[in-house]
């Protein structure tokens, strides 16, 4: 039986003046990639439905063909709202700054997270994919991260890229406040956490070991 995935991506484009911010398409495009050559069927949503817009600077020269194409699967997202959990096996939520803005906050995103979760389904975010899951709580209104293994962008790594100034808040802080364990990697290495049916991975570099988690824990 095939597999149903629901990719949840920004809608957020706007980081500061003069520059703007998205998906980071390579954490689309890498898991995309990985859930296509098993088969599953993928679903893109985002907040608003439409497009989902790419970092500027998750595109360049060394940006694969392959990665380039997958652009296409975000010009037209399922809105949020006309989504259902029990249609879907696993969620996975890519990151891109702009998540920090529009997921941290968004109802029905807290809602199927809660759903998914409770339902023994996976529950997938990675680097600042895992900005959805702040927001998130259980029925019994604990944080969803409370307690679990998570990992996510890390303070290290945001204070290279220079734009705490500019962000709403600090991704692994905000998981550490929630009562996460949270566990960190060096900078820019490879590294995710599974705990249960959460699966988190810390950065870009991340993005494909995740996909693969979420592929070997849907069996």
């Amino acid at each position: 039986m095939s597999k149903n995935i629901l990719m949840v991506v920004t809608n957020h484009t706007k980081l500061t003046e003069g520059k703007s911010t998205g998906i980071w398409l390579s954490e689309f495009g890498e898991a995309y990639i990985e859930f296509k050559k098993k088969g599953y069927s993928i679903t893109v949503a985002s907040p608003l439905g439409g497009v989902s817009t790419p970092d500027p600077g998750s595109v360049d020269e060394n940006t694969s063909q392959e990665i380039l194409d997958t652009e296409k699967y975000l010009k037209d997202t399922v809105k949020l709202d006309d989504v259902s959990y029990d249609s879907f096996d696993a969620i996975f939520l890519p990151g891109g700054h702009g998540a920090m803005f529009d997921l941290p906050e968004n109802k029905k995103l807290q809602e199927l997270l809660r759903d998914f979760y409770e339902a023994d389904k996976i529950v997938a975010a990675v680097c600042h994919g895992p900005a959805g899951l702040v927001g998130a709580t259980l029925s019994n209104g604990q944080p969803l991260v409370a307690g679990k293994r998570v990992n996510a962008f890390t303070d290290k790594e945001e204070e290279q890229t220079g734009l705490e100034p500019v962000l709403p808040f600090l991704l692994e802080s905000k998981i550490r406040d929630l009562g996460a364990i949270f566990v960190a990697a060096p900078n820019w290495t490879t590294h995710y956490e599974i705990d249960g049916n959460l699966i988190t991975g810390q950065n870009p570099q991340s993005t494909i070991a995740v996909a693969k988690a979420v592929i070997e824990t849907l069996g």
